[in-house]
C-alpha cells in the first residue's frame, strides 16, 4: 500500500516553531491534523490521541503568517494548498476575523479499495458511509483514479471543497486520468452534478459529502440516467439513512403506508407500515467504521426492506488483515441493532494474496471460490443463531410430535379430531411449549400481546373463522400438508450424500420451513452447483412448492416461492 502525503508542503505554510517540532516527531506518518486557536497551544492530532507541539500561545501574527500562505478561503471556510490535497479550514468570530485554523492531512493512499475491487466491476453506484475523518474522501480518491485508468471509463468528479483533488487549477496526480469540476460556492453543488452530466458525458460521477436534499435529488436524476454514482454520506450505518428525511432519497425513499385488513393479516403485520418509495439512486452501500474494516450491503433495496420489516439478514464485513490478505466475515443479524450490539455468530473467509495479483487486482475466479467452500458451513451457522439443533433435520422419528396451543377454540374438539384422524399433534396448555398457534380470527385480531409473543418466539398462526367440526379439520389437514415432511426418514435419505448435499437438503428445508410457509415470502438461497440444485429442487417439490434456478454460473441458484 502506498501513501503520498506531501506533508512537507503543509509544513512550510505553518509557524517555526511548530513546524520544528513536526519535523522530526516520531509520529509524524499518523498525523491527521494540526489545531491552532487564538490564545491556546497548538495541537496536533493523532490516531492515539492529541498531543501538544509548544508551549507557546498561539497570537495574531501565527494566524496571519499561516493565512498569507494559502489560498482564499472559500463560502464554506475551507482553503487549500496548490497541488496537493491538504485542507485547512477557519473559525471565524462575530466580526469575521479568523480565530482558530485546522490544517488537515491529506494523503492519496494507492492500495486502499482492493477490499472493493470486484465491487467496482460490476458498474453499479456505490454509497461509501462513516463518521468524519474514517478515511471516506481518501476512499473516493482511489476508487476515482482505478475507474479512470485502469478501467478506462470516462469519470467526472464533483469537487466542492477541492479536498478530492486538490487546490488550484491543476488536480492533484493521486485522481489519475479522471476529470474535475469545481463548485464556486457548496450551495451549488447539485446544479454542478447535472452540468457534469449533461456537458462532458461522463460514466462515472464521483461526489463527496452528499448532505442536502437537493443533492439528493440530483444524485437521483443522475441514477435514472444510467450513470454510475460513487458519493459519501455521513452516517455510521444504513438504517441511519432511514430516520434521515434530507438523505433517506438516496436509498429509495420512505413512506406510510396503509394496508388492508387481508394484507395485513397476510403480512402478520399492523394495518399501518413504513415501505421503500421507489429503487435506491445506490445499488451498493458501504459502511466504514474502521479504515481497514468496511461492512457491505450488496442489495440495497433488499437490506433496506428487511430493516423497515425487522427482518434478519446476512451482512459482510470485510478486513484488510496486517499481511494484506482480506478477511469475510458474513454475520446474520436483526437490523434493529446496531453492528457492535449484535450477539452473532460468523462464517470467516481469508483471502489469500494469490487472489490479488501484482496490481492489486482481485482474482474474481478464486474469491468466488473460496467464498463457496467457505459458505457450505452457512446453514449450520444460521441453525445455531437460531437455536436450532442440527441434528433434528436429520432425525429418524417416525412419531414427530407437532404441540399446538389452541387460542378461543375448543381443546376438546381439537383432540377428537387429532385421535380420529391419528394426526400426530398434541395440545398444549403453554405458548412457551408451543410449536405453533391455532387460533379463531376474530379473537386473534383483538389479542396485541399474543401476536407479539408469537413473533419473538417465531411462532407460526393459523386461523379459522369459526369453531366448527369441519373448520378445525380442515386446519388440521393443512398444518399436516405443509409438515409433512416429517414423514422423511432423514437419516436414510442422507446415508449416501456427501456433506455438501446434507448442507443443500437442509438449506431448502430451513428456508421453506423458517421462512416460506411462516412469512409467505420468497427465499434465495446460496449459490451452488447444478447437482447440488437438483437434489434441492425434487425437495421443494416435494413440499408442493415451486423454484427455479437463476444468475450465472458459477453463481447460479434457487429461489424458492410461497404458493
Amino acid at each position: 500500500m502506498l501513501i503520498a502525503d506531501d506533508l512537507g508542503e503543509l509544513l512550510a505554510i505553518l509557524p517555526l516553531s511548530i513546524k520544528k517540532s513536526l519535523e522530526h516527531h516520531h509520529k509524524r506518518s499518523n498525523l491527521i491534523e494540526i489545531v491552532m486557536d487564538l490564545g491556546r497551544r497548538p495541537e496536533a492530532r493523532f490516531p492515539e490521541g492529541p498531543e501538544y507541539l509548544s508551549s507557546k500561545i498561539i497570537t495574531w501574527y501565527d494566524l496571519d503568517y499561516a493565512i498569507k500562505r494559502i489560498g482564499n478561503f472559500s463560502g464554506d471556510n475551507r482553503a487549500g494548498i496548490e497541488r496537493t490535497l491538504h485542507r485547512i479550514s477557519s473559525i471565524r468570530n462575530r466580526q469575521g476575523n479568523v480565530v482558530g485554523l485546522t490544517c488537515r492531512v491529506g494523503r492519496a493512499v494507492f492500495g486502499t479499495i482492493n477490499i472493493i475491487r470486484d465491487l467496482l466491476e460490476k458498474n453499479e453506484s456505490i454509497l461509501l458511509l462513516g463518521k468524519p475523518g474514517v478515511g471516506k474522501t481518501t476512499a473516493i480518491r482511489e476508487i476515482a483514479r482505478v475507474l479512470a485508468d485502469e478501467m478506462k471509463k470516462r469519470v467526472v468528479i464533483i469537487d466542492t471543497s477541492n479536498e478530492i483533488a486538490g487546490d488550484g487549477d491543476i488536480p492533484h496526480p493521486a485522481i489519475g486520468r479522471a476529470r474535475r469540476m469545481q463548485v464556486a460556492r457548496p450551495e451549488l453543488q447539485h446544479q454542478v452534478m447535472i452540468e457534469a452530466i449533461e456537458n462532458h458525458m461522463p460514466q462515472v460521477i464521483i461526489i463527496d459529502e452528499i448532505g442536502t436534499e437537493l443533492e439528493s435529488l440530483a444524485a437521483r436524476t443522475i441514477a435514472e440516467r444510467g450513470v454510475q454514482l460513487v458519493g459519501t454520506a455521513h452516517g455510521n450505518y444504513l438504517d441511519s439513512l432511514i430516520k434521515n428525511p434530507i438523505l433517506s432519497d438516496l436509498i429509495g425513499g420512505i413512506q406510510y403506508v396503509t394496508l388492508g385488513d387481508d394484507e395485513a393479516k397476510r403480512r402478520g403485520t399492523q394495518k399501518s407500515i413504513l415501505e421503500r418509495k421507489a429503487a435506491p439512486a445506490f445499488q451498493v452501500a458501504i459502511e466504514i467504521h474502521e479504515r481497514a474494516s468496511w461492512v457491505i450491503h450488496e442489495k440495497v433495496d433488499e437490506t433496506i426492506d428487511q430493516i423497515l420489516q425487522g427482518a434478519h439478514s446476512f451482512i459482510q464485513k470485510r478486513t484488510i488483515l496486517s499481511d494484506g490478505s482480506i478477511q469475510i466475515e458474513c454475520k446474520e443479524i436483526t437490523q434493529e441493532l446496531n453492528w457492535n450490539q449484535n450477539k452473532t455468530k460468523n462464517i470467516k473467509v481469508s483471502l489469500n494474496k494469490d487472489i490479488i495479483n501484482y496490481n492489486g487486482e482481485v482474482n474474481n475466479n478464486k474469491l468466488l471460490n473460496q467464498v463457496h467452500d467457505s459458505k457450505v458451513n452457512l446453514l449450520e451457522t444460521s441453525l445455531s443463531f437460531l437455536n436450532i439443533n442440527k441434528s433434528y433435520y436429520l432425525s429418524n422419528k417416525k412419531n414427530q410430535t407437532l404441540a399446538i396451543y389452541s387460542y378461543a377454540l375448543s381443546s376438546q374438539q381439537i383432540q377428537s379430531i387429532i385421535e380420529m384422524w391419528h394426526f400426530p399433534f398434541i395440545i398444549v396448555r403453554e405458548i412457551n411449549k408451543a410449536d405453533i398457534i391455532l387460533a379463531l380470527r376474530s379473537n386473534i385480531k383483538q389479542n396485541a400481546k399474543l401476536r407479539q409473543i408469537a413473533h419473538n418466539r417465531r411462532l407460526t398462526i393459523y386461523t379459522i373463522h369459526s369453531n366448527t367440526l369441519t373448520q378445525i379439520t380442515r386446519a388440521l389437514k393443512k398444518i399436516w400438508d405443509m409438515h409433512s415432511v416429517a414423514k422423511i426418514k432423514w437419516e436414510s435419505l442422507c446415508a449416501d450424500k456427501t456433506l455438501e448435499e446434507v448442507d443443500a437438503l437442509n438449506e431448502v428445508k430451513w428456508a421453506i420451513e423458517k421462512i416460506v410457509m411462516p412469512k409467505n415470502q420468497p427465499v434465495e438461497l446460496l449459490y451452488r452447483l447444478a447437482k447440488f440444485r437438483k437434489i434441492q429442487h425434487a425437495l421443494v417439490k416435494f413440499y408442493k412448492f415451486k423454484a427455479r434456478s437463476f444468475g450465472e454460473e458459477p453463481c447460479r441458484r434457487l429461489r424458492i416461492y410461497p404458493n
